[in-house]
């Protein structure tokens, strides 16, 4: 892609992220500041009995909570335009570090689960389209609707009762060994707590990846260069290797890259139900305790992580694709 119309591309996607953030921020603090939880009692917790009238007034006054929602949102665009998300009330240090330290720790959760599903949702999806209405077809299909129907705090609690409560081969919770932080822990430890969280974000990613796939696959081999290809006496799987597979795999990718915002959701119950120290249990606590600079700070990361993802598939997109370079005046 020629270097003027990337810079074009890049500014396209700048006001894009703009006009997303803009929206994502109004519509979040709105729906907030709605909510039925007190943020002043979320705050004081167990200890609300305890606390007198003039308490709460310094309570409300130290988190600009005694001013009208209009001005409180004016006030903390304000401060997020200049790089400030606030302070978080739960953690009582600055957003930007919670959501540091806790993405770091989620990161390699998404990874492992969303490698994983596109590596074998793809080569799922391959196998059955190679082969319509087979037996291996059918098994597949039936796993990926059963998958794509199934929620993932669900299929968290069967995979935990089976392997760590039955069969004890996992840790039941957590990043790490319970009584050691993360600084005294190694690879393996972190890896073997990671398995499980990982495995049930991957079984539920594998279905849209497999079935998308598997579509493509079964249009590429009804196509005409394949008709053509069968007649010159190229084998079923010379064809899916040569031919098909280019062509499932560059929607497959878009896909992939398109899937962030599904993996953060996912990651949120996941995170849950192992009582993983992530992102997305984070995401929980701030929203049941009413930690409103947090909880707003976690929707504009994940606004801008997904944003981000789905450009840099648009990027990989056009220069795979000969036919995207065309388009756009290569």
């Amino acid at each position: 892609m020629p270097q003027s119309l990337f810079l074009k591309f890049l500014l396209q996607k700048s006001i894009k992220l703009l006009v997303l953030l803009g929206a994502v921020a109004l519509l979040s603090f709105f729906l907030v500041s709605r909510s039925p939880i007190d943020p002043i009692d979320a705050y004081v917790g167990a200890a609300i009995l305890k606390i007198s009238p003039e308490q709460r007034e310094v309570i409300a006054d130290r988190w600009g909570l005694d001013k009208p929602p209009a001005e409180r949102f004016f006030c903390w665009a304000g401060r997020l335009v200049r790089g400030d998300f606030g302070i978080s009330t739960i953690y009582n240090e600055p957003v930007l570090s919670v959501i540091g330290k806790r993405f770091i720790t989620s990161f390699w959760l998404m990874l492992l689960a969303w490698s994983f599903s596109g590596v074998l949702g793809f080569l799922l999806g391959i196998a059955a389209g190679a082969q319509e209405e087979s037996l291996l077809d059918r098994v597949i299909r039936l796993y990926a609707f059963t998958m794509a129907s199934t929620p993932t705090f669900w299929v968290g609690m069967v995979l935990l009762t089976i392997f760590s409560i039955e069969l004890d081969w996992t840790p039941i919770c957590c990043a790490w060994p319970p009584g050691m932080s993360a600084e005294e822990t190694c690879f393996w430890q972190r890896l073997h707590h990671l398995l499980l969280p990982a495995l049930t974000l991957s079984l539920i990613g594998v279905a849209q990846i497999t079935l998308h796939t598997r579509g493509k696959m079964i249009e590429a081999m009804n196509s005409e260069y394949v008709i053509f290809a069968r007649a010159q006496g190229d084998s079923t799987l010379g064809i899916v290797f040569r031919h098909a597979v280019r062509n499932a795999a560059l929607p497959a990718i878009t896909l992939q890259f398109a899937s962030l915002g599904e993996l953060f959701g996912g990651a949120v119950l996941a995170e849950q139900v192992f009582s993983y120290p992530g992102l997305g249990k984070t995401t929980v606590e701030a929203g049941i305790r009413g930690d409103v600079p947090l909880l707003l700070g976690i929707v504009i990361f994940s606004a801008i992580f997904v944003f981000f993802g789905n450009t840099l598939a648009d990027i990989i997109y056009k220069y795979i694709d000969p036919r995207m370079r065309r388009m756009a005046g290569t």
